[in-house]
């Protein structure tokens, strides 16, 4: 510990000098010390008798009492009391206040008078000369004009708060006492503020005049508070909220009538008034207590509460921790099988990394928020890049290096997370999988705000929607307006999250060390310097791995005509040479296990049975549907074609019933003509093939050719329109060429 010295604080903690100090002077060569004492001050004599009337006197906080007669010690005394433990150094620190322009011109007033009590040299000189101060005061009340008091009282501030300019500040703020409880009553303080007008014409013409409305008091107060209480957050609207606190806190009459109480009206003056209420409620509740109590705490927490720290607070580095979130896409999108069928809004999953905010992944689909999806959601951020192109039939442009892969930390929303399933996959590939609470979307506000950028950003698309826009008629809801399909959608959103990735500003996330190593202020830099400088995550999985833990599973059919799956047939080479199809043909069929990814029917993945890994199969050419379309869209074409298996069945019938009236009129006619022939037929009746051969001839046909061969061809004959009468004259022809 070492020696005093001028404007030191000590405590002195034994004997008769038990108290508070502070330094004036350290004369060791003299050995004398000259300090004064804080903590004992004469109080001011401010006694008030009672007045006129038996009142008690008001109370009022007097002013704070004045220090600094000069105490000379031996320093070896004090020297002692610092060896024993007896002393030891304190800080004693003025409460923070704000200054007011009245304040600040009084305290260049002081300053400048208390000049020379500032200067050490003068001071310690003044003291050492004449051993007290009145000279020196002396000297600064004739040199300024300004009374003894005003320079003791400046002095006293300078030895309870520390020989500097800034002790000298006034206190305007302590003016009127602000914070203090000011209660009416009859018999105390009277009501505050401008007199009514029934009031001063009362004064006027010297008449007595008894307040109507009394002023706050002490119960009222209380009362106040109390019914408020009651009245459940949010609370309503002042009007109504003053309602109740006066049915809850001074309704106190009550009339019975058939059993029931009914309250009675209040009586002027037994009930505060709006203005005193209100009043009441701001002084006393504090502001951020009174916001809160106007909405819920789920909005208060959300969107209303104190920052207190980053989202990536905590957070190892890149790929440590992902956050994943679904939301509805504001646009409307249109089939890729019939652009003129609209299919309405897709699905939107983002994946964000965390520590460089950059998106990792993302997945657009059809289906509802679900786990399967955001399992699909995941794949989509860690798998190749050349093979999500093929699935989504655009070219894709990387903007990660090294390219993702699973994080040890998913931030995914609470009713994607609670299922089995999500437990499953959570315990083979994610370390920890964490979710929000109900209603808490700010809690992973980084991919909640990746929504509003992309919904920002399409609102020039046709098709897009803008709810938030303040002006109504800007608000578009027009399906009609829809351009895009679903594959189109998605090559779109690769292209903003590619450019947000590469040119979204992050100079505020650039330490002094980043800049130093020339870090790019985007996502995409973060990303590859906390890879290069090893804080980055990385963990390999096999491709099979993730498809059978993150795709959705189903079952495919093996058939004789080749592997069904959806509706849809698929091929391999593999089963080409296992040659499935034909034991399908000719024993039964069997089901295998399939993994597909929603966004493209172009392939499909089933275990190799016969050894590691999977097969990869491929759309058959002769399949109901392109490589471009997704699964939903498939199942919605199958959909809407049985919206008209009634009508297609009806046309069928029709069709058949139009054929058979028209077979049963050829059946009569044929029925009737034959009938007439036989009739009419006179005669040996000619062979069955001397007829064939006849009928040949008749109609230039080569059927019949033994005949031909061995009788001569009769003359042609004429034909008479009469089918039956040329029918017996050929007849009769052939009959005589025989018998001849």
């Amino acid at each position: 510990m070492g020696p005093l010295m001028h404007n030191q604080t000590i405590h002195i903690l034994t004997g008769e000098l038990d108290g508070l100090y502070r330094v004036v002077l350290n004369e060791v060569a003299a050995n004398c010390t000259v300090l004064v004492r804080l903590d004992r001050a004469s109080e001011p004599a401010s006694s008030f008798g009672p007045v006129e009337g038996g009142q008690p006197p008001q109370k009022r906080k007097g002013p704070t009492p004045l220090c600094g007669q000069l105490l000379w010690l031996e320093t070896t005394t004090l020297d002692q009391l610092i060896e024993s433990n007896s002393l030891r150094f304190v800080e004693l620190e003025r409460r923070n206040f704000k200054v007011s322009p009245a304040s600040v011109n009084r305290f260049e007033v002081r300053r400048r008078i208390m000049a020379d009590f500032l200067k050490f040299d003068v001071l310690r000189t003044s003291i050492l000369q004449h051993h007290t101060l009145g000279p020196l005061v002396t000297k600064t009340t004739a040199e300024h004009n300004v009374s003894r008091y005003l320079v003791y009282k400046c002095w006293s501030l300078l030895c309870r708060y520390g020989f500097s300019a800034e002790s000298l500040a006034g206190r305007f703020d302590l003016c009127g006492a602000p914070g203090e409880v000011r209660d009416c009553s009859p018999d105390m303080r009277k009501k505050a503020g401008r007199k009514t007008n029934m009031q001063r014409m009362a004064q006027r013409t010297g008449q007595p005049y008894v307040e109507v409305q009394p002023g706050m008091n002490a119960v009222w107060r209380q009362r106040i508070l109390m019914a408020d209480k009651k009245i459940r957050s949010p609370k309503p609207k002042f009007p109504r909220r003053y309602q109740e606190i006066l049915a809850h806190g001074f309704t106190t009459h009550f009339q019975e009538e058939d059993g029931v109480a009914h309250p009675m009206p209040l009586k002027l003056g037994d009930y505060p008034n709006k203005t005193q209420v209100r009043r009441v409620l701001y002084v006393e509740i504090p502001k951020l207590q009174r916001l809160q109590q106007m909405t819920t705490l789920g909005h208060f927490k959300r969107s209303l509460r104190g920052m207190v720290g980053r989202s990536w607070k905590g957070v190892a580095g890149p790929g440590h921790t992902w956050a994943i979130d679904s939301t509805i896409g504001d646009i409307y999108l249109r089939s890729s099988i019939n652009r003129a069928w609209i299919i309405g809004r897709p699905i939107v999953y983002t994946v964000v990394d965390v520590w460089s905010t950059a998106i990792v992944g993302f997945y657009v689909c059809l289906a509802g928020p679900s786990w399967d999806t955001a399992k699909v959601s995941l794949y989509s951020a860690i798998t190749a890049p050349d093979l999500l192109g093929e699935l989504w039939g655009y070219e894709v442009m990387p903007s990660l290096y090294p390219h993702p892969c699973l994080p040890a930390v998913v931030l995914w929303d609470r009713g994607e997370y609670i299922s089995l399933a999500a437990k499953e996959t959570a315990y083979h590939l994610i370390e920890r999988a964490s979710f929000t609470p109900p209603y808490r979307p700010d809690l992973k506000g980084i991919v909640e705000v990746q929504h509003r950028i992309t919904k920002d950003h399409q609102s020039w698309i046709p098709g897009a929607i803008d709810a938030r826009r303040a002006e109504y008629e800007l608000r578009k809801f027009d399906p009609n307006a829809g351009v895009f399909t679903l594959s189109e959608y998605a090559n779109y959103l690769h292209n903003i999250y590619t450019e947000y990735n590469l040119i979204a500003n992050r100079e505020k996330r650039l330490d002094t060390d980043m800049i130093a190593a020339g870090v790019v202020p985007s996502p995409a830099g973060l990303w590859r310097w906390g890879h290069a400088v090893g804080i980055g995550m990385s963990r390999h999985f096999s491709h099979s791995e993730l498809v059978r833990k993150l795709l959705p599973e189903k079952h495919a059919t093996v058939t004789r005509e080749g592997i069904n799956f959806q509706n849809l047939f698929y091929a391999s080479e593999e089963s080409k040479a296992a040659q499935w199809t034909a034991e399908a043909r000719n024993f039964n069929s069997w089901r295998i296990p399939a993994y597909h990814f929603p966004g493209s029917v172009s392939r499909i993945w089933t275990p190799n049975m016969g050894g590691a890994g999977l097969w990869e199969l491929q759309l058959s050419e002769q399949a109901n549907a392109t490589r471009t379309q997704t699964y939903e869209e498939v199942e919605d074409a199958f959909a809407y074609s049985k919206l008209s298996h009634p009508e297609t069945e009806h046309d069928r019938t029709q069709t058949k019933m139009r054929l058979h009236h028209k077979n049963n009129e050829l059946v009569n006619n044929a029925k009737a003509m034959t009938a007439e022939a036989l009739r009419q037929a006179n005669g040996p009746m000619p062979s069955l093939s001397e007829s064939r051969k006849m009928e040949g001839q008749t109609h230039g046909g080569s059927e019949i050719t033994s005949a031909v061969r061995t009788t001569a061809s009769p003359p042609a004959v004429p034909a008479t329109g009469n089918a039956p009468s040329r029918y017996t004259e050929i007849m009769k022809r052939i009959i005589d060429a025989k018998n001849r």
